[in-house]
């Protein structure tokens, strides 16, 4: 670990103490990982502590761990993972926080911490059904207003649920069930043994 990660993770040690329930690094960086419970105040701490000084939250996403590991994952299904960003100290740190509940995954919204998580707190809400307590205006924002679900969900389906068309005799656009046949799409690269040998065409 380099000196300034050193720093780092002293800083992290000293101002967040037993709420940090694990500090890993990987590729030259940080990744810290807490408490639902926990989440909201210890990123109020990394903000506003000047020996952290994380003043620009740089992304923010929803992970699905249902089918990581080959599905052997053993914990909570849904987490949310930001990048913070520290100029006046020039470092960087991940964070990441898992919902408590599978089945109405939710963490507190961070907007009154930095306001430019807003939208990316209603893209995890959208593609993943995350909720954030206390977002002032959790709503879609890449999907249509009558969309079924949430598409990166493992457990989606690639076709979706509704499909729309325009209807002539109704001189609309209209939303059904979708007909499109399920099928699965092999590249012959994985179907056929021999693809890509010289010997066998």
């Amino acid at each position: 670990m380099s000196a300034k990660l050193e720093l780092l993770n002293q800083n992290l040690q000293k101002h967040l103490g037993e709420r940090l329930r694990s500090v890993k690094l990987a590729l030259g960086e940080l990744t810290i990982e807490v408490a639902a419970v926990d989440y909201l105040a210890v990123m109020t701490t990394l903000r506003d502590e000047p020996e952290l000084g994380f003043a620009e939250i740089v992304d923010l996403c929803g992970v699905d761990y249902s089918t990581y590991g080959d599905g052997t994952w053993q914990g909570a299904r849904y987490a949310v993972v930001a990048h913070l960003l520290s100029i006046s100290n020039n470092w960087r740190l991940r964070v990441r926080v898992f919902a408590e509940d599978d089945e109405f995954p939710s963490v507190d919204s961070v907007i009154g911490v930095w306001k430019s998580a807003n939208w990316f707190e209603r893209e995890a809400f959208d593609l993943f059904g995350i909720a954030f307590v206390g977002h002032d205006d959790l709503r879609r924002i890449l999907t249509d207003y009558g969309f079924i679900g949430h598409p990166f969900r493992k457990d989606f389906p690639i076709s979706g649920h509704v499909e729309m068309r325009y209807d002539p005799d109704q001189a609309r656009v209209i939303y059904q069930p979708v007909t499109i046949e399920p099928r699965e799409n092999t590249p012959r690269i994985v179907r056929e043994d021999t693809y890509g040998d010289p010997a066998h065409g």
